[in-house]
């Protein structure tokens, strides 16, 4: 076998020698000498969604450059503009991706893994990767509004039973609005759009049917149009039912260019098909001047649905709502974002966890377990409970919790969150789980490296989880491994089994890292905590915090945390966010607020700026993309709705409410001062802590601030210590449901 691997090696450097092309081989083997040997260099499911990523590009290079007259996707129309400021010389750029305005927005039901996408100037993308459906206004003078091409346009998203995204363009005289939502009819779920326009003449308000969606070309091969049923179907299968009938049908292929240019042509076409796969509609429907027309039309969606739904108890939005932990505070934007973090969070857990809805639908355990602890900050019990039985799904026989192979930090969240969720809730977990946190914390154990010197009882290089680098030895999935033995060695415990030989694991494992980190701080004469032994401070070093925030492996104020803050709050922020300069090269709204989550635990008021950066970042409908453009302010990378960003919002603004320390709960340390200004009453809860569910309401009357808890103690209460800014600090006897403070002296 080696003999025929070294043929194939020696006809391969061959043949680029005679091509005059770069020995692969020798490429390969300066590019690996920036990373530690490993022994996975690319996950192979990174490597796939890669290629597809590109792939894709590769046919927007190919058809938009020089189709620049067709309507095309917010970003495209805003990336190949060189007077805007999102503009890219394609120069020598193989592939054309969006990497300036990765936003949108899906609509949904909270137990249907279906995700819609909406993009800023509301183009529909029903299908997941699919083609998209838009609307124009067309007068009959030739001008028109295109809303991809508007520099401004008003989107929300409606906090209504059914949510739904509201998008509303004008120009001139001209409006246009559009409404998207999801309902279940009869047990089968249907996309609901509804369109106004109105101009000041004569006009048409058009629905386009697009091959394309905010990631690129998606390809449409046939439009076939049915005047008696009244629907259009796309590539001989999904249907849009229209609710009237349009006075003209057009449609138009490739090789005709966009259907765009073919309007003023008096037709109803019924069929095209486009080899290119570059087809294009239009259904027109007349405009009275200076009258309001509505077009409504629905899309079956439960028949293209991929994902295989286990959940057979499906609520509508209100129901579930119903059991969340309710946020009262009189900051309207705040309290909005997070109310749509709830929605996303919930919708995007409806089969199993998902980053997000179109780049990012797939699972990750990483994701997936900072999800499920918003869910269980939420209160959301069974939802939690029913999607942690589904973690060993994945996990392999040797114990690996596998999301993608060389990725060292799953076990260690796994084991975490697991643990997290028997001690705030007092459940009992399968045997089945517990045998598989216990597989998970041998498969540490045994994963560890036994090796001399700064990398010594480290798990083993590994491909950047969080993107920090190159394959090295990340403290980040060293953190994690630690609080999962932690974890695990509790769970075990409490269930009867043999924990003593984890937690000496842990010891030991936590005794390594700490050494690990003194000889790498010292021979780098850093005082902060890198990403690693090799590296000096950077960018990467948002990893090393996970110890304090949410591990909190380290006391308050940890010299070590406190120097790694200081560097990155005055080497890394951009726009008041942390800029992950690193893969990302954008500003990350999660890790933002994993500082800000530090900060909170040490007291130190800065907090607040971080919070309300990342309230400033947020989209028109109350999203973050993983990456935020510095400069255009839209997605730059990974999904434009981030399910991890949501999670962290919402255990952001829990925290500033409750939170836990050691054996104490701390209430009320990061609320905002100026909510207390005046009368008012602040509230959060019911919310899960190691000691039994609680809700805290704060009333500020005149100089007095009363804070009222209601406890549902399991056993012993906790040691419950009042936080609230410009109040005197006091204890609170958790046997009592109210305490008055009295304000500090100034």
């Amino acid at each position: 076998m080696l003999r025929g691997w070294m043929l194939w090696k020696y006809l391969i450097k061959r043949a680029a020698r005679a091509y005059d092309l770069l020995d692969p081989f020798s490429f390969l083997s300066r590019m690996h000498q920036f990373s530690e040997p490993s022994e996975v260099q690319e996950p192979i499911e990174l490597l796939r969604a890669g290629i597809v990523f590109h792939a894709r590009g590769l046919i927007n290079t190919k058809a938009i450059q020089h189709n620049l007259d067709w309507v095309w996707p917010y970003w495209v129309e805003r990336q190949f503009d060189p007077q805007d400021v999102s503009f890219i010389p394609r120069a020598f750029s193989f592939s054309h991706v969006n990497l300036t305005h990765r936003n949108w927005t899906t609509v949904g039901l909270p137990d249907e893994a279906i995700y819609p996408i909406i993009d800023p100037r509301g183009l529909i993308t029903p299908l997941y990767d699919g083609w998209s459906v838009d609307f124009w206004i067309i007068n009959r003078d030739g001008t028109s509004l295109l809303p991809s091409r508007l520099p401004e346009a008003a989107q929300h998203w409606t906090m209504e039973d059914s949510p739904g995204i509201m998008t509303d363009c004008r120009q001139k005289n001209m409006g246009l609005t559009s409404k998207v939502g999801m309902q279940r009819v009869d047990g089968k779920i249907q996309l609901d759009i509804e369109v106004h326009g109105r101009t000041n003449q004569q006009g048409w308000l058009v629905i386009g049917l697009r091959p394309y969606n905010p990631e690129g070309i998606q390809f449409i091969e046939q439009i076939r149009y049915d005047d008696e049923k009244m629907r259009v179907a796309v590539n001989n299968s999904t249907a849009l039912c229209l609710q009237e009938r349009p006075e003209r049908v057009c449609l138009s292929k490739y090789i005709h260019g966009d259907v765009l240019g073919l309007l003023g042509e008096k037709r109803i076409d019924t069929l095209v098909n486009c080899k290119t796969g570059m087809a294009t509609g239009a259904l027109l429907f007349p405009l009275t001047a200076n009258q309001d027309r509505k077009i409504t039309c629905t899309m079956p969606l439960h028949e293209n649905d991929e994902i295989n739904h286990q959940n057979n108890n499906r609520q509508s939005w209100p129901e579930v709502l119903e059991k969340t932990a309710a946020l009262r505070i009189p900051d309207k934007r705040l309290q909005r974002l997070y109310g749509i973090a709830v929605r996303t969070v919930i919708h995007l857990t409806a089969a199993e966890p998902f980053p997000g809805p179109y780049t990012y639908r797939r699972f990750w355990y990483r994701d997936a377990c900072f999800m499920l602890n918003a869910l269980l900050g939420l209160g959301l019990e069974e939802r939690c409970g029913r999607l942690l039985e589904k973690l060993p799904d994945r996990q392999q026989a040797g114990g690996y919790y596998h999301s993608q192979n060389g990725e060292w930090d799953s076990n260690g969240q796994v084991l975490w969150i697991v643990n997290r969720f028997q001690k705030y809730t007092g459940r009992k977990i399968s045997e089945r789980l517990l045998k598989s946190v216990i597989l998970g914390a041998d498969w540490i154990k045994k994963k560890r490296r036994e090796t001399t010197g700064r990398q010594a009882g480290l798990l083993p290089p590994g491909f950047s989880a969080e993107h920090f680098g190159p394959n090295d030895y990340y403290y980040w999935d060293d953190f994690w491994a630690v609080a999962g033995l932690q974890g695990a060695a509790r769970l075990a415990g409490n269930c009867g089994k043999n924990s003593a030989w984890i937690e000496k694991e842990a010891e030991v494992f936590f005794k390594a890292i700490i050494a690990s980190l003194s000889v790498a701080m010292n021979r780098r004469s850093i005082n902060g905590m890198p990403a690693s032994p090799n590296r000096r401070l950077d960018a990467g070093a948002i990893g090393s915090l996970a110890a304090d925030y949410p591990l909190q492996l380290f006391e308050p104020d940890h010299p070590w945390v406190t120097e790694t803050v200081s560097f990155l709050l005055e080497h890394c922020m951009q726009k008041g966010g942390f800029f992950q300069d690193i893969i990302h090269s954008g500003i990350n709204a999660y890790l933002t607020l994993d500082l800000a989550q530090t900060l909170l635990r040490s007291g130190d008021s800065r907090f607040k700026e971080l919070v309300s950066s990342v309230a400033e970042l947020a989209s028109s409908t109350g999203q973050w993309p993983e990456a935020i453009h510095p400069l255009t302010g839209g997605g730059c990378m990974g999904d434009g709705q981030h399910g991890w960003a949501a999670a962290e919002w919402i255990l952001m603004l829990r925290n500033m409410f409750i939170r836990e320390e050691g054996e104490s709960l701390i209430i009320g340390s990061g609320i905002f001062p100026e909510w207390l200004q005046h009368d008012c009453s602040l509230s959060f809860g019911p919310t899960p802590t190691p000691y039994g569910n609680i809700s805290i309401e704060i009333n500020r009357k005149e100089d007095r601030c009363v804070v009222h808890i209601i406890g549902k103690w399991r056993e012993t209460p906790p040691q419950v210590c009042l936080r609230i800014p410009g109040f005197r600090h006091c204890d609170m006897n958790p046997d009592h449901s109210e305490k008055e403070l009295q304000p500090i002296e100034t």
